[in-house]
């Protein structure tokens, strides 16, 4: 299962905790980015004023064009979703790719998901790979596992295993539930790491307490292949690395 795109709307925080519409109006209209965006906001949300799409798409784009990146971001995201103008994923591309020139990780993760499912733009593995990368060097959690599963799978790169691991570890570590099962996959079968079941059970185990479906399955078929020492070793590190926060599972 690959992650889909990201609809988070941000408020930015330097925006008012809990803006006031007249007042936020009154800076918009004189010029304010940040009060022009926090407008966007409000209209997008409901918050303190009705909700309006089509309001709220006015001010992110009298923001976006002044360069505002988290304005640019809702923006795509707005043409992305249909929101308040026609859907129209060209447009959405466009602004999330101003957003990614200013580095924005958000951005750059939609934007590898619009070139991994050819929207807006001509499917181009490549291209989703190099803008799933830029996302994950930056920490970007779906964007980590996605980058995974494109070695994984041998897609936009050539198959490597090894490099799998590491991005589905380093997605683990952030507690994502998926990257945790693919993990714990990678160890059973020995690809990309030696094999290991107790480093198998460790990850199913922490992907398990976050109701991971097949993880639960696969504990179940892998715990009576391993003796009761195992099973005890690694339940001991199972707990060490839940407790730790996903900091201390090896």
């Amino acid at each position: 299962m690959r992650y889909k795109l990201l609809l988070t709307v941000l408020l930015a925080s330097n925006a008012f905790a809990t803006p006031d519409f007249d007042e936020t109006m009154a800076e918009a209209n004189q010029g304010s980015v940040y009060a022009q965006y926090t407008l966007g906001y409000m209209y997008d949300s409901g918050e303190g004023v009705p909700e309006n799409d089509a309001e709220a798409v006015k001010w992110y784009r009298k923001a976006a064009d002044r360069g505002l990146v988290e304005a640019q971001y809702n923006l795509a995201l707005m043409y992305a979703n249909g929101e308040g103008v026609p859907e129209n994923d060209a447009e959405a591309v466009k602004w999330y790719r101003k957003a990614t020139d200013q580095g924005y990780a958000d951005a750059q993760y939609n934007l590898a998901l619009m070139y991994d499912n050819g929207e807006g733009v001509p499917e181009n593995d490549a291209e989703a790979v190099k803008w799933y990368r830029k996302a994950a060097d930056q920490g970007h959690v779906k964007a980590q596992y996605n980058l995974a599963l494109m070695y994984d799978n041998g897609e936009g790169v050539p198959e490597n295993d090894a490099e799998a691991v590491k991005w589905y570890r380093k997605a683990a570590d952030q507690g994502d539930a998926e990257a945790q099962s693919k993990l714990g996959y990678m160890y059973a079968t020995g690809e990309g790491v030696p094999e290991n079941s107790i480093r198998a059970y460790v990850w199913w185990s922490m992907a398990k307490t976050q109701g991971n479906a097949d993880a639960a399955s696969n504990i179940d078929i892998l715990k009576p292949q391993m003796t009761k020492q195992q099973t005890a070793d690694a339940q001991a590190l199972a707990a060490k690395c839940y407790e730790s926060g996903y900091k201390d599972c090896d």
